[in-house]
């Protein structure tokens, strides 16, 4: 009672905060959240203890490269799907699948082509066949439903979220038990594979509507002003997140990748995969309320904001000064090593949950180009910092020039939300 009461004294929607358990309520979004992201946790924490740093680090290049693939193909057609004036029609949902699909497979086939050379490029050795099996991954992706998008637009969360749990569930019960009878590092990239093919086959069977199956390519053409913005985006935020592992896996190996990739990313699962999550309430809510009244929404993403600030900032202290017992407790002594640069990523991952928040915002009103320019602004402060930060401080060098490139898109962002308003 007394939460309710201090969300009602700052001005939030009761819809956006509310107990209930309404098709388009946020408790659907903050269960998925809290069920998924445990299960991600859950699977990587107890694979890091298995499976041990060198495993990990050869999990995180098969990752990266399906990272790569699919960032440079981004159509943006999930988000101009949702943040269309106009429902789409089957026709449309039809050209669409045809699309991903065949991105889907394009990727597929480049990650086979390409993984003897990132298995010499990043020392994997024998590692190969892992890097061909992360194909299957997208592939799959590529298969399911447009009605997904659909769903989303129409924030029918209780039914995205039951999908989401149970692929998680799904993954994560795969890999482990993968891991535990001995498969190595095949394991996580099966439970994903396992996670994806229940996702896919959801989308059809219990998502609505239907697309119409035939090759098609047309009909879409207005969703492509926006979405190429989501493209240029999704190109600049491969270089952004991904450039650091690149440069640690390409001269240091896998074993050191592994310690360098799980701080990052138990940073990430602590802070900013909350806000990820969340912003799939938030993009379609903003959507909604920015097409009844501009200026509702403006004052929304306000409030998400001081809140989320709030939050963030307490999380970070308590964080950084418990980071040495906390990666102990977690991981085992022999990650202690990870310690400074869990101290820095969470920094890090607390700036990107408020980027998540802004882009949302900002997708949701139509300024999908906002995101790009504040990604490229990071990349100008990274490539004048990285070289000198790097030279004189190695990786932790490295991790604090990320900081100061996303403090400066933030603050891009920022201005541009104020100006709008």
């Amino acid at each position: 009672m007394q939460l309710t009461n201090l969300f009602r004294s700052i001005g939030l929607p009761q819809l956006s905060v509310r107990a209930g358990f309404g098709t388009s309520a946020a408790t659907w979004v903050l269960l998925q959240q809290a069920f998924v992201r445990a299960l991600v946790a859950a699977k990587f924490l107890l694979l890091g203890r298995i499976l041990g740093p060198a495993a990990i680090g050869s999990i995180g290049v098969a990752l990266l490269a399906i990272a790569i693939a699919e960032s440079l193909s981004d159509t943006g057609l999930s988000q101009a799907i949702v943040q269309g004036r106009n429902d789409p029609s089957r026709a449309e949902l039809g050209a669409v699948l045809t699309t991903l699909a065949t991105r889907g497979l394009c990727i597929s086939l480049c990650l086979l082509l390409l993984a003897p050379v990132m298995a010499s490029a990043f020392h994997l050795g024998g590692a190969l066949m892992l890097l061909q099996l992360a194909a299957v991954p997208p592939l799959m992706r590529g298969l399911a439903s447009p009605a997904y998008f659909v769903t989303q637009r129409e924030r029918r969360f209780a039914q995205v979220a039951g999908v989401e749990i149970s692929v998680a569930l799904v993954d994560c019960c795969s890999s482990i038990g993968m891991a535990v009878g001995g498969i190595g590092a095949y394991s996580a990239l099966i439970g994903a594979i396992a996670g994806e093919t229940l996702k896919t086959t959801l989308t059809w069977t219990a998502m609505t509507p239907r697309p119409q199956v035939r090759l098609s390519w047309s009909g879409i053409g207005h969703y492509l002003h926006f979405s190429r913005w989501i493209w240029a985006s999704s190109v600049v935020s491969l270089f952004l997140n991904q450039f650091d592992k690149v440069i640690v896996a390409r001269l240091l190996g896998p074993s050191e990748l592994g310690a360098y990739q799980m701080s990052s990313r138990l940073a990430q699962l602590l802070l900013a995969d909350a806000a990820i999550a969340m912003s799939q309430y938030l993009f379609p809510t903003f959507s909604a309320n920015h097409r009844l009244d501009p200026a509702k929404a403006a004052l929304l993403v306000k409030r998400y904001l001081a809140l989320a600030t709030v939050g963030l900032a307490a999380i970070v202290l308590l964080l950084r000064a418990f980071a040495g017992p906390f990666l102990s407790l977690l991981l085992g002594r022999s990650w202690l090593v990870a310690v400074p640069l869990f101290r820095i990523f969470v920094v890090n991952m607390a700036i990107g949950a408020l980027i998540a928040v802004l882009v949302a915002y900002l997708r949701a009103v139509g300024d999908a180009k906002a995101a790009t320019h504040g990604s490229l602004l990071q990349v100008i402060m990274l490539a004048v910092m990285v070289p000198i930060a790097t030279r004189h401080y190695g990786v932790v060098g490295l991790a604090w020039s990320m900081t100061a490139g996303l403090g400066a898109a933030a603050a891009l962002m920022l201005y541009r939300l104020v100006k709008r308003s």
